[in-house]
């Protein structure tokens, strides 16, 4: 069992990687986008929190997104967590070792998706283009001008967690420009050395 957060800036290819751990050691992938899709349609208390502030375009505060992960860490999993998209910041990563410390775990390897960012936006123009040819619908966020927002939000925010794992001892970094099968190669070596 190993928890572990990937990191890389959108497009870096952790949605997939994740899907593919989940598939062969049997991890659980918690992507906050979509716990909070989730939550947002679930009815409960925190469902009803998360619908009201994202209904009105608002940013979900840290407590609700926190409060969503403690409710998925109280679930057993055979393989460990995958952290998506969580932390973003350097409070959240405070605030996720506390939470696995008062769950009795730990986070065993933060890996790196390590990008350059000029292909990364030839990669989901490409990946726009296709889905075009194809006939269908173009993500919102594949579009350049979105994608290059999201790139800026993501080394303003989320890239200070690079240096906080390094000065840890917990980051690793694997190249998200290999082939797909290259990349998932490199994160079971780091698993399996944790």
């Amino acid at each position: 069992m190993a928890n572990i957060i990937l990191l890389g800036p959108p497009g870096a290819g952790k949605g997939t990687q994740a899907k593919r751990l989940v598939e062969e050691r049997a991890m659980v992938q918690l992507s906050t986008g979509d716990m909070l899709r989730e939550a947002k349609t679930s009815g409960t208390e925190m469902g009803k929190r998360v619908a009201e502030v994202m209904d009105k375009g608002q940013l979900v505060t840290d407590d609700i997104v926190i409060g969503l992960i403690a409710e998925k860490l109280s679930q057993p999993s055979a393989g460990g967590f995958i952290f998506d998209g969580f932390p973003r910041t350097l409070p959240q990563a405070d605030a996720l070792a506390d939470l696995l410390a008062s769950h009795g775990q730990s986070l065993d390897a933060v890996i790196e998706l390590v990008v350059d960012d000029a292909a990364l936006m030839g990669r989901i123009v490409r990946r726009a283009e296709e889905m075009q040819a194809k006939g269908q619908p173009v993500r919102r966020d594949d579009t350049p001008e979105v994608f290059e927002l999201r790139l800026r939000e993501f080394y303003k925010n989320t890239a200070p967690l690079i240096g906080y794992y390094w000065a840890k001892k917990d980051l690793r970094q694997v190249d998200g420009m290999a082939e797909m099968d290259v990349v998932a190669a490199a994160i079971a070596k780091v698993l399996d050395k944790a």
